[in-house]
């Protein structure tokens, strides 16, 4: 196995650097201790200050070298050596240098396989109780209420008579919000449903009452299917 590690190192001149005109690389790389690879790089060489100089200049510097290995990796076998080497000048006086180490002849230690176990729960039933949320008695009210008016409309298509006697003193429900009190009470009425085809003028004829006698139980202005309309029968 083959593996290569990139390094990278800035060498700052103290004078100008135009011009590199030799350059070469040595290291003292080894096998250290706990897995690790350590040594120096030294780079050296001679170099212009500027484009019209005709002396040159040297130079050597030592870069040190350090780097742990995966402890998966066995070292003993291992080569280390230089893959490629390259150089740059930066700001006329900076000397870039990027080193690829080759670490040939690795080899991976075995590690046993390891066979897990799967143990498998029992599966929980789990008893789901569902909520019901109480009904609020208001919204209840209102059921009933708009079932009673559902019931009354499914039974208009067959006209009811219906007869109730009552006191003088018995106040009467929303049928006789229309009643004028200042005329002769009647102590027995019927309350006629309004059924298909019928009309005012049919219903006066049916129960031999005058529109007058019935106008002060009723609001006569239009009379719908369904309406219902009490008919006074009896003078008190």
């Amino acid at each position: 196995m083959k593996k290569i590690i990139p390094f990278k190192k800035d060498i700052i001149f103290k004078t100008n650097v135009s011009e590199i005109t030799s350059i070469s690389l040595e290291h003292t790389l080894h096998l250290a201790e706990s897995n690790s690879i350590g040594g120096d790089f030294t780079v050296s060489g001679e170099y212009k200050i500027t484009d019209t100089s005709v002396n040159v200049e040297a130079f050597s510097y030592n870069l040190p070298f350090d780097i742990s290995m995966d402890e998966r990796y066995l070292l003993e076998k291992a080569n280390i050596d230089i893959n490629d080497f390259y150089y740059e000048i930066i700001n006329d006086n900076v000397l870039s240098v990027n080193i690829e180490v080759v670490i040939d002849g690795l080899e991976e230690k075995l590690v046993p396989e390891v066979v897990e176990e799967v143990i498998e729960e029992p599966v929980r039933e789990e008893k789901v109780i569902e909520e019901i949320e109480p009904i609020p008695v208001d919204s209840l009210d209102r059921e009933l209420e708009s079932e009673s008016e559902e019931t009354i409309q499914t039974f208009q298509e067959e006209p009811k008579e219906v007869e109730r006697c009552i006191e003088p003193e018995e106040k009467i429900g929303s049928l006789f919000d229309h009643m004028d009190d200042t005329v002769e009470t009647y102590q027995s009425y019927k309350v006629y449903i309004v059924r298909d085809g019928d009309t005012l003028e049919t219903i006066l004829e049916k129960y031999s009452v005058t529109k007058e006698e019935i106008e002060s139980y009723n609001d006569l202005k239009e009379i719908h299917l369904g309406d219902k309309i009490i008919i006074p029968t009896v003078h008190a």
